[in-house]
């Protein structure tokens, strides 16, 4: 990604409230962390919907127990990062695929409407790091709010492909023409946020390397457009407002 193509893009799109749709407690803090600070520092409210507790996760002992752990976790960096709202939902941890979508799509439309929220943030529609429920709870947040802008983190495809080869990860990427914003950020309210998460930020050598190799950029894309915005992935479409 060159310097002259950030250049080119919009740092942060203006927005009076967020709503950030994830599948586990975490993934605000690891993945969204920077860019959720960002729109806060600009003003915005921002709220968090979390459809799992993350019960499953292979860095602690599976379990109820885990869940309960990774709720105060949440909690906790949601407060770092200035996120004023969070729901944290109850579906299964690793099987998001086997939820109605229908089901999932009507509890994003609910939160949506509850913040008015004129944004929606998102992972990338392959789930970054190929998880499935990372890209059910993307589909969920697109069929939900079929009239709100979606934006997506997303990684260069360079970056992913050289965690894949040092770690033999599944993480997606996506080559400079399909990214429309490179946004340059700030990383220490999201380290703190990241620190909130003990249980699985510890020993995590995949997530220092990504951070390590992004450095202080994200790369973003719009799935759904505001109308007018400029895209450079070709399949984004443009939207009004509301829901």
């Amino acid at each position: 990604m060159t310097r002259a193509r950030a250049q080119e893009c919009s740092p942060l799109p203006p927005a009076r409230s967020v709503l950030a749709v994830c599948a586990h407690p975490d993934d605000e803090s690891f993945g969204l962390g920077a860019l959720l600070h960002d729109f806060v520092e600009n003003g915005a409210e921002v709220a968090f919907l979390c459809f799992t507790r993350g019960e499953a996760s292979t860095l602690g002992k599976p379990g109820r127990a885990l869940g309960e752990l990774r709720r105060a976790e949440l909690h906790c960096a949601a407060a770092e990062l200035g996120v004023n709202r969070v729901e944290l939902l109850e579906h299964p941890d690793g099987s998001l695929l086997s939820e109605p979508l229908d089901l999932l799509a009507g509890e994003v439309e609910a939160m949506a409407r509850a913040v008015d929220a004129d944004l929606v943030v998102v992972f990338d529609e392959e789930g970054v790091t190929g998880h499935p429920d990372h890209r059910r709870a993307t589909e969920a947040a697109i069929a939900g709010v079929p009239k709100l802008p979606i934006l997506a983190w997303t990684l260069p495809r360079q970056v992913a492909d050289a965690l894949n080869a040092e770690f033999g990860t599944s993480f997606r990427g996506h080559d400079e023409h399909a990214v429309d914003i490179v946004l340059h950020v700030d990383r220490t309210v999201q380290h703190r946020a990241i620190a909130c998460h003990r249980s699985q930020c510890h020993e995590n050598p995949v997530l220092a390397r990504r951070l390590a190799l992004l450095g202080d950029e994200e790369f973003l894309r719009w799935l759904r457009t505001p109308a007018g915005a400029p895209t450079g992935t070709g399949s984004a479409t443009d939207t009004g407002r509301g829901i």
